[in-house]
């Protein structure tokens, strides 16, 4: 088995709260040591050694909400097309999405993801399950034997399930099976017909809103009944200051709840749609800048627990559209750590509270072995320059889909290389 040794980095490891200069020490698949105690040890004969000055490691990022298109969209993207779009991105684990075609709501669906994944991904791919039958909100799926299969965790993704005694009953199976529960909240009845948040913005374009009411009603729910069956409750995606108050008051009252936030609600707000511009129709919608701030404070408070890239592939075919016609969703894991690092260079999250929400903390929540340089643990890791500017350009996405909202801007801190089980999947 090879050894590497990365020399004279600066170690970010949230799992033990270290930011200092050291090494990492990889053997084989796993970490052997790491931090400023590694940096003396000297090496074993034969070892490559790398010399990381002026460069950052921290544990691979685990993305804990991407949604991809295998089965039944391969057109948009594949297990296989999306892994290599992560690697490029330092996200060494994924959660998948169940929303494919079929959806991932039987056991076969979730050994399919499995087996796809070890035979043609660089990165780990981790399957969540529907919480509901076909996604349809009425009857619940096998939470037992689906657990066993290998599903972390249970959602139905893009849609909301209506019915309160579905989610009541789910969080109660969920609970008895160690399982979260992850949610993204709408009523669709307030969202109606709404394209874009709610407000003076949407009045000047001329399309119907969405109020942030449509998102907190539901999540209120939600929480009331996360106090009441003791289940693990997950809000997916949160965006409005709102939501983030009432996911800190279920904490205060000891409700076993946590939230994400997608790294576009922390970057972009609703003016960056501009003039019709369907990339930046997405779901939640991009809220207001008061929200935004909201979401930021939320991160580095801790009331939000996790950043996800929310990677969402759409072709031409579904985003060359008028706006109102359009889909939902942009693509994210390429650009997940460098959009995050804007927080960080403009001194708004400390960079160990960033990497937490993007690695150590998604891999607790989930349950995952992955998330730290821990000697012992998975050489999943990523080398980054902190300071490298790069420019996102359509022609250097991995991703079969080029729906980014971050088509052209300027990012700071770029991903040198990302290792996974002790194997470079990704280098520049």
């Amino acid at each position: 088995m090879s050894v590497t040794v990365f020399q004279n980095a600066r170690i970010v490891d949230p799992s033990r709260g270290i930011d200092e200069i050291g090494s990492v020490i990889v053997d084989g698949k796993t970490i052997a040591a790491t931090g400023a105690a590694a940096l003396n040890q000297g090496a074993p004969e034969g070892a490559k050694i790398v010399d990381c000055t002026g460069k950052t490691i921290i544990p691979g990022l685990v993305d804990g909400c991407v949604f991809i298109g295998e089965p039944g969209a391969e057109h948009r993207e594949t297990i296989a097309s999306a892994s290599l779009a992560a690697a490029a991105g330092g996200v060494t684990s994924v959660v998948m999405m169940p929303d494919t075609d079929p959806v991932i709501d039987n056991v076969a669906l979730v050994e399919f993801v499995l087996r796809t994944a070890r035979d043609t991904a660089h990165v780990n791919v981790f399957p969540a399950a529907a919480v509901t039958k076909g996604l349809e909100g009425r009857e619940m799926t096998e939470f037992g034997l689906l657990r066993e299969a290998g599903a972390v965790a249970f959602t139905d993704g893009r849609h909301t399930i209506a019915n309160s005694l579905t989610m009541r009953r789910a969080l109660t199976y969920a609970r008895d099976f160690g399982a979260v529960i992850a949610h993204e909240t709408r009523d669709p009845h307030l969202a109606g017909s709404g394209v874009m948040n709610e407000g003076l913005y949407a009045s000047w374009l001329g399309l119907s809103g969405i109020p942030r009411e449509a998102e907190l009603i539901p999540l209120e729910r939600d929480l009331s009944l996360a106090r009441l069956t003791r289940g693990r409750y997950h809000a997916s995606k949160i965006s409005t200051g709102l939501s983030a108050n009432a996911v800190a008051r279920a904490k205060a009252d000891g409700a076993n709840v946590s939230a994400g936030v997608s790294i576009n609600h922390l970057s972009l707000n609703e003016n960056d749609i501009g003039e019709y511009r369907t990339f930046f129709k997405l779901s939640p919608p991009l809220r207001t800048e008061d929200d935004r701030q909201a979401m930021i404070e939320a991160v580095r408070n801790g009331t939000i627990d996790i950043v996800v890239s929310s990677h969402d592939p759409q072709d031409v075919d579904t985003k060359r559209l008028p706006f109102s016609d359009a889909a939902d969703g942009a693509i994210g894991l390429e650009t997940l750590l460098g959009a995050a690092l804007r927080l960080y260079h403009n001194d708004e999250i400390p960079l160990l509270r960033l990497i937490e929400v993007l690695s150590t903390a998604p891999a607790k929540l989930f349950g995952l072995p992955v998330g730290t340089l821990k000697p012992g643990a998975s050489a999943d890791l990523a080398v980054v320059d902190l300071n490298e500017p790069w420019i996102v350009q359509e022609q250097n996405i991995r991703s079969r889909s080029k729906n980014t909202c971050f088509e052209s801007a300027r990012l700071q801190g770029r991903v040198l290389q990302t290792m996974v089980s002790g194997r470079t999947v990704f280098s520049v």
